[in-house]
């Protein structure tokens, strides 16, 4: 009876990792579109379907990696687009104001390595079958 139930398991387990790999791809192909596109990193992360979809595919398959070690990619993921808008939203605010403009394309490079870093980062962790580390 425990074999079935741990076979069950590493069989689940198997299905989420893929899962998780093919999020961190939507993710990558986002960011890709804008280091080789005429958008910039951030917006074509942010706004551009394939993250879109990851996003909700996220949300969705959530539930079924709780209490195990690809939670902590889950959530990486999360943070890292929602952390993404969030400056995001606070470099266009700079935009209204003449002399926050530099400052807003600072934020916007600084933003797209740090997400660029956070999508290499994690899926390289996920190849090396690791849990990300969690905030406190």
């Amino acid at each position: 009876m425990a074999d079935y139930e741990q076979e069950g398991q590493s069989r689940d387990m198997d299905g989420s990792k893929a899962w998780c790999h093919v999020m961190y791809a939507l993710h990558g192909i986002s960011a890709l579109g804008g280091v080789l596109g005429a958008a910039t990193i951030v917006g074509s992360f942010l706004f551009g379907w394939p993250s879109i979809i990851a996003v909700v595919l996220n949300y969705i398959t959530r539930g079924n990696v709780r209490g195990t070690w690809l939670e902590s990619h889950w959530r990486w993921q999360l943070r890292t687009f929602w952390f993404t808008a969030a400056w995001a939203v606070a470099a266009a605010l700079l935009v209204f104001t003449v002399i926050g403009i530099p400052f807003a394309w600072l934020i916007l490079l600084v933003l797209g390595i740090w997400l660029l870093y956070r999508v290499i980062r994690g899926w390289l962790a996920l190849a090396d079958q690791r849990s990300m580390p969690l905030p406190a």
